[in-house]
Order: C-alpha cells, then structure tokens, then sequence
C-alpha cells in the first residue's frame, strides 16, 4: 500500500466523520423538541464517562474530553438557537432534500426512512415541515404519497418544481474507462437508460440515489459508479464523471410543502375530494371550476379502498377570491368528502 493509497483512506474516514457530526447535530436537535432547558448536567456527565471508560491506546481519555466538549458547546449553540428542521425522504443528498434547501435554506433538512416517517415526524410536531415529491414529468404520480395525503389532516404549506439533473458519480481519482456497474434508483437508471447504454455500463438496482452515493463511498466497490446528485457528490466526497445525463431534458419533479398549520397567502390551492358513484359527477365538479374561468393545473384519481377513489385537483388563485370561495362551498356540497388542503405560493427551481 503505498502513501497515497493511505491518503485516501484517511480522507474517506474524515468525510464519515463529518457526516457523523451532522447525523448528531441532526439528533440533538431531535433531542431539544422533547426537553424545556438546554442545559443538562447529568447527560453531560454520562457522555463523559462513557468518553472516559472508552480510551484506547492512540486516543487518550483527555483528547477525547477536548474534542467532545467542542462538540457538546456546538450542540447547545445548535439548541438554542431554535433550529427548524424539515423532514424528506432517504438518505442526505437525495433530490428530496435539494428541493428543502431550495425551498428554505435556513432550515435543516432532516432524513426520514420512508414517506409515513416524514407525515408523522411534522405531525408530531418533530420537524416543523416536510417536503414529499408528488409527481415527476416521466414517472407520473408518487402514488404512496398520494395515499398519505387523502388521509393526512397536515396542510399544504407550499410547492417546489425541482429541475432533475442526474450525474455520474465516482470514487476520486476514478478512471472513468475502468467503470462498468452503475448503481441508483430504478427510476433514475430507467431515466439515463441511453446514456448507461451507449457507455455499456451495467445498471444496478438500488433502493435510493443518495443511498447508492452513500453506499459507494464507504464501501469502495471496484470499477463502480452511482447515478445521483450534484449534492450527492459534495456530501459525500465523490467526483462528477459527467452532468445531466438523463435521456431526456425536461425531467421535473413536483413536491409539496407540508405543515401543521396553512400558509398565510399564495396564489394556488389544492383539494382532495371523493364523489357519489354517479354518471356525470366528476364533470359536474369542474364545470363549477370552468364556469368561473378559475384554471386547473392538475387533475388526480386515486384509489383510496377497493371500488372507491379519491381526486386531486390543483387550480390558480387564492381561497381569498371571492369567485374561489364560491366555488369552493359549490363543490364541497356536490362532494362526499372534500377538504382544502391549502393555499399557497409555488417555485419553480432550476
């Protein structure tokens, strides 16, 4: 093994040590939501020892105090400043939290399992917001997404139009000629189809794109790629082999913003609604829209249970307009269950 072999060893355990800061920063703040003080003697105590008890012969009980006291004072400058944490889906450096970051930059995009985590983290009052990805150009509608929203009682607080830029990612220093197996999500292989085709690169499955980053730089597999984000790569150490290397160029998806609480204004609303099994209902329902010149942007059945569906529906304008307003009592009383999910301003990030 040579100097520099053992260079990039060491460059490799650096960047896990950052993101291991980061996922305990992200904890603390966790922390904060479940206790009225900061300050915690005790707590600190116990880390102390736990430090203490764990030395080993290269890391001494004093150096690792130091370091943790450094630690331990940014936790509680992180505390209290009050941080608010908005909650995604997968792994950091998923396009999910390119969308949070867009959206807020002063909040810190906090990663969730699954979509259901993400609902009950804002829910519960654990994160303050959460961004979930409703439709994509290619991909069509996220229907577990979907499913979580006829039921949830959370608000549409905003909406972002992500610009999807995929990139080849490697270890650095990777020679590009040398790859053969490209790791990512289904969807997103499905998108670079061409591209992994033409190069005679071999897709691999796997469950989510910053998840294949991830799994790349810690476990260093030989003459391998990933397809993920340029975020991907910053997070985790990795080069860009090539930028925008999905088949087609207009790639966008569609998220929204959820809250416990409505947004004070915007300029577009969503509604949720289910209608009686009757010939000509749903044209009922926007012929109230047409006949009051307010435009549709997006039209959605879901199933909901076997034989019963429910519908989406995205239009222009406030719920502060008087012709909105109409509209919407008109429609709620042709409905079997309706709710205004919200009102609220929507970006367009590229």
């Amino acid at each position: 093994m040579t100097l520099k072999d053992i260079r990039k060893r060491i460059d490799a355990i650096d960047d896990r040590i950052l993101q291991l800061l980061q996922a305990r920063m992200e904890q603390v703040l966790m922390a904060s939501r479940h206790k009225k003080e900061v300050e915690d003697a005790q707590r600190e105590q116990e880390i102390f020892d736990r430090i203490r008890a764990g030395v080993t012969s290269l890391v001494e009980a004093e150096f690792g105090e130091k370091i943790f006291e450094l630690i331990i004072g940014e936790s509680k400058r992180l505390q209290n400043e009050g941080r608010r944490l908005m909650a995604f889906q997968g792994e950091h450096g998923a396009y999910g939290e390119e969308a949070s970051r867009a959206w807020d930059s002063e909040m810190v995009p906090f990663p969730c399992a699954t979509f259901e985590e993400v609902f009950e983290r804002v829910q519960a009052g654990l994160c303050d917001m959460g961004i979930v990805p409703v439709e994509n150009t290619w991909g069509g509608s996220v229907d577990r997404v979907n499913r979580l929203l006829i039921h949830t009682d959370l608000c549409v607080a905003g909406a972002a139009a992500l610009c999807i830029r995929h990139c080849l990612l490697a270890l650095p220093d990777t020679d590009h000629r040398e790859i053969r197996s490209v790791y990512s999500h289904p969807q997103a292989l499905s998108q670079c189809r061409r591209f992994l085709a033409r190069n005679h690169l071999d897709p691999v499955a796997y469950p989510d794109t910053a998840g294949a980053g991830r799994m790349l730089s810690e476990t260093r597999p030989k003459r391998s790629a990933v397809i993920a984000s340029r975020l991907c790569a910053d997070i985790y150490g990795l080069e860009i082999i090539k930028e925008n290397i999905q088949d087609m160029e207009k790639n966008i998806t569609r998220f929204l913003v959820l809250s416990r609480k409505p947004a004070q204004e915007g300029d577009k609303c969503s509604i949720v609604f289910a209608t009686e099994h009757k010939a000509g209902t749903l044209f009922n329902v926007l012929q109230v829209f047409a006949g009051k010149a307010i435009n549709l942007t997006r039209i959605e059945s879901i199933p909901n249970e076997p034989g019963d569906y429910a519908f989406f529906l995205d239009f222009e304008g406030s719920d502060r307009d008087p012709s909105v307003e109409k509209a919407l009592a008109q429609v709620q009383k042709m409905t079997t269950r309706f709710r205004l999910m919200g009102c609220y301003t929507e970006r367009r990030i590229p």
